[in-house]
């Protein structure tokens, strides 16, 4: 764990498609100073509007983690926080000029290498953290979500499909920038062939291909080369939940539990979190 604030040592760019608007957007991320987070400009936009990262933005989480602010949006950002989160990244402007982010090869791999590439600095302010106390859980629906005390950052997960192809898949990772750029950030979002098929037909996933999605069929995975991993599913979910739970603000020291959740599930936790104030404090280390 870190105990300085990091962001990026230069810019960087890259240009993509998203996955449901079908648009070509262009992606800036920039350096920013202390105590800044993670902040969002619509560049498309009069007077070019941002947006702070921090789940009290979120507006939807039907099909991605959508934040939005005075009209304007800023879709499918979980990726890229997951890598912001997974490189312990606290402090980064991110410009696009469109609504939603570039989807890349469906994983947080291109981002994180993107961040990388532009390099880390450590800064001169201390960083803080959501150390947990107690246990906070919130199940339903047949979904889980709990936080537990630890030592560190680490998250458990697991998914259940009846499909032959995914079953019950289990992992468990502590949240290391290593760990994250070689075991989870590669991991691509999935779907099956009959809902990629009636997304398409009613005009959404206008960007999705093989190439930023797997898609599963019957008996097979449709995309050339198969699975980065035997496990890719689940450590995609894992992934996602890096993603939506870095929009507390701050990183974790705390062992996350996930089991069958999604956004929308993730984001009702994070609304019971703050509720539990007794369950944790903020710390420096």
């Amino acid at each position: 764990m870190h105990i300085r604030q990091r962001t990026l040592a230069n810019s960087v760019s890259c240009s993509g498609v998203g996955v449901h608007s079908g648009k070509t957007v262009n992606l800036n991320i920039h350096p920013a100073p202390v105590n800044h987070g993670i902040k969002f400009v619509r560049t498309d936009l009069l007077d070019s509007p941002g947006i702070s990262a921090l789940f009290k933005m979120v507006v939807d989480t039907s099909l991605a983690t959508v934040i939005g602010y005075e009209g304007f949006i800023v879709s499918t950002i979980e990726h890229l926080m997951s890598a912001f989160s997974g490189l312990a990244i606290d402090n980064a402007l991110v410009e696009i000029d469109a609504y939603e982010m570039p989807i890349m090869d469906g994983s947080a791999g291109p981002f994180t290498d993107l961040i990388l590439t532009a390099g880390i600095e450590s800064q001169d302010m201390p960083r803080s953290y959501f150390q947990v106390l107690e246990p906070i859980e919130l199940k339903g629906q047949g979904k889980f979500v709990g936080i537990y005390p630890a030592d560190t950052y680490r998250i458990t997960g697991t998914i259940e499909f009846e499909h032959p192809l995914i079953g019950k898949q289990s992992c468990s990772f502590d949240i290391s920038e290593d760990e994250f750029a070689d075991q989870i950030g590669p991991a691509r979002t999935f779907g099956f062939l009959e809902e990629y098929e009636l997304l398409k037909r009613f005009g959404l996933a206008r960007g999705g291909s093989l190439d930023n999605v797997i898609v599963i069929g019957e008996h097979e995975i449709m995309n050339p080369g198969g699975l980065r991993f035997p496990d890719e599913f689940v450590r995609h979910k894992i992934l996602d939940c890096i993603g939506d739970f870095s929009l507390i603000g701050m990183p974790l020291i705390g062992h996350v539990v996930v089991e069958k959740s999604g956004h929308a599930f993730n984001h009702a936790f994070l609304e019971k979190f703050f509720e539990e104030k007794e369950a944790w404090q903020t710390c420096t280390l």
